[in-house]
């Protein structure tokens, strides 16, 4: 839990300095590249985070890569400052956290759509729509599939589940059924 506040402290810091210059939405496409980058290539995260290697080559692994990544002045600094902390294995939740926040900064949300069949382009596009009235802000839906739910859909906005699934009206029947309550 710790390690959440951590990475929260540090993508608010780097967002107050993106709304004071401007910048958010660079540091966001930036930030969220180098975060991929080490999650997706471990022999990379290990060069990075693991002790076992001298910090001043980790370091230097680091300054190659945001050389060649050509970053901010801004993300050069935030990197190398989240490096000297320690917390360059972070940066996944970091990322995390910096993609939220920035989303809310303008008015976007994410959420995710999972149904039981594929859904036509303008169903999601209605979906959408009414996500996007109800919560009164701009959504951007990830789209999934999952047989197992038999029918219907379930949306998911932060914390907010709404469940329209066949899978769970079934389960809240027999549950129901079992307390010897009338469906």
């Amino acid at each position: 839990m710790k390690n959440l506040a951590v990475a929260r402290r540090y993508a608010k810091a780097l967002l107050m300095i993106g709304k004071e210059d401007g910048q958010t939405e660079t540091y966001k496409e930036e930030l969220n590249r180098i975060a991929e980058l080490i999650q997706r290539e471990k022999t990379l995260e290990q060069a990075l985070v693991n002790p076992l290697y001298n910090a001043a080559g980790r370091r230097k692994v680091l300054e190659s890569v945001i050389e060649k990544m050509n970053l901010s002045k801004v993300m050069n600094s935030f990197l190398l400052l989240v490096f000297e902390k320690g917390r360059l294995g972070f940066i996944g939740n970091i990322n995390e956290f910096y993609q939220k926040l920035a989303d809310e900064l303008k008015g976007v949300a994410r959420a995710s759509l999972v149904s039981a069949t594929e859904l036509s382009s303008e169903a999601v596009e209605k979906i959408r729509e009414s996500l996007s009235k109800r919560t009164g802000k701009d959504i951007v839906l990830k789209i999934e599939h999952d047989p197992t739910l038999i029918g219907g859909i379930v949306t998911r906005i932060g914390d907010l589940v709404l469940d329209g699934s066949i899978k769970t009206q079934l389960l809240n029947m027999r549950e129901s059924l079992k307390r010897g309550e009338s469906v």
